[in-house]
């Protein structure tokens, strides 16, 4: 019977183990190379995790635009002035700058809920062929592995668990 094992260790002809090893003439066993699936599998699956949750930190927190920061600067600058117009004959001048600076804040607010809204649906866009690019990789990957063991268990770790005392 080619591959058959005799005993503990004692190995007999040629042929193919059941652990993976080859089993060559002289009783010598080659090691078959390590399967790089489960570090493959698990490279995809954080690297798809990892982009998702860049994607989500991307989205919430938008960066500050260069318009942003100028309307800032000059709603800072006109109320600045406002308050050294502190004497009754310059009242109207203070009003008038606090409320050029209440309508610099309008058109900042305005600003804001228009840059968010379109970073929100570029986001979206994003993060939905993102999920479907990870539903097509989960699915290949399932495919592709499906019939080869991802990890390998060692014999000896299985025994305590045979049944009929030890018996294959």
């Amino acid at each position: 019977m080619e591959g058959e094992i005799i005993g503990e260790g004692e190995i007999l002809g040629g042929g193919e183990m059941p652990g993976g090893g080859e089993v060559l003439g002289g009783g010598e066993i080659l090691e078959r190379t390590r399967s790089l699936a489960a570090p493959f599998v698990f490279f995809i699956i954080i690297s798809f995790q990892f982009a998702a949750k860049r994607l989500q930190d991307l989205k919430r927190g938008a960066s500050k635009t260069d318009k942003e920061m100028q309307l800032r600067a000059e709603i800072k600058q006109l109320l600045k002035e406002a308050a050294s117009y502190s004497q009754p004959s310059t009242f109207a001048q203070a009003a008038k700058l606090r409320r050029m600076a209440a309508a610099k804040e309008k058109e900042l607010a305005n600003y804001q809920a228009h840059l968010t809204q379109e970073m929100k649906l570029s986001y979206d866009l994003y993060l939905k062929v993102l999920f479907i690019v990870k539903v097509i990789a989960h699915v290949v990957i399932i495919l592709w592995f499906w019939s080869s063991p991802v990890a390998y268990v060692s014999q000896h770790l299985v025994q305590p668990f045979e049944a009929n005392g030890g018996q294959i």
